[in-house]
């Protein structure tokens, strides 16, 4: 079981010292509900976002918290770092310190980041099974030809994982500019694609993951929290 995870008559036996065979005759008298539902099962597995009550008295009620950030150049995706300004740095919000990083991007990567305190929904946004599309735009030294579709849509062997990547999406935007959309997220990935062709990337920026698109209204450093929708409808 997850250290944020528990058996419900666990949780209440503990929180009101009370004996598990109490809990159960509460349950028996439909005074328990979990989330808004009148709680039965004893095993219930609930977590730290759990809306408990117990009669008219809230047990739990904490709420997860989902944070889109504009990540500039020359910031770190770390929560502590001693040589750079990390991300956490940029946000100022009560008990910061329980956020995490939901998909990594380079110190010189700007664009959309995540943030939450919900491990539950971060692993589904970047598990590699839910195939989730990351949507960038990279600009480059050199031209690009149709030669890189192909390439980026057949995928890559790299020999130092031993793995084939998966196809990508390439569209050419202008002579040096491609927008690239992968559905996983390899070391460099991208960085080392282009490096096939000896065409040096100079510009990245993430643009969207999933159905989520960075929001234009951010300026470089900012955030701002999801909505309910968003945070739903972030994977199809």
């Amino acid at each position: 079981m997850s250290l944020n995870t528990t058996r419900l008559d666990r949780f209440i036996s503990q929180h009101l010292s009370i004996s598990r065979k109490s809990v159960r005759l509460m349950l028996a008298q439909n005074r328990v509900s979990v989330d808004g539902i009148v709680a039965k099962d004893i095993g219930l597995i609930i977590n730290k976002f759990s809306l408990i009550h117990v009669d008219d008295v809230v047990l739990q009620e904490k709420l997860a918290r989902y944070i889109m950030l504009n990540k500039p150049i020359g910031v770190v995706s770390a929560t502590s770092d001693e040589q750079h300004k990390t991300v956490l740095d940029l946000i100022d919000i009560t008990n910061k310190q329980d956020l995490h990083i939901v998909g990594r991007l380079d110190l010189n990567t700007t664009g959309l980041l995540l943030l939450t305190d919900d491990s539950r929904w971060s692993k589904q946004v970047t598990s590699p099974e839910s195939k989730v599309a990351k949507c960038y735009t990279v600009t480059l030294k050199y031209p690009l030809t149709t030669q890189y579709i192909s390439a980026f849509e057949k995928g890559m062997y790299f020999e130092f994982e031993d793995i084939t990547t998966r196809p990508a999406i390439l569209e050419i935007v202008s002579e040096h500019v491609a927008r690239v959309t992968l559905f996983e997220g390899r070391y460099h990935q991208i960085k080392r694609m282009f490096g096939r062709f000896r065409n040096p990337v100079l510009k990245l920026h993430r643009s969207a993951i999933g159905n989520l698109i960075l929001d234009e209204r951010l300026a470089e450093g900012e955030n701002r929290g999801l909505t309910d929708n968003e945070v739903k409808n972030i994977i199809t």
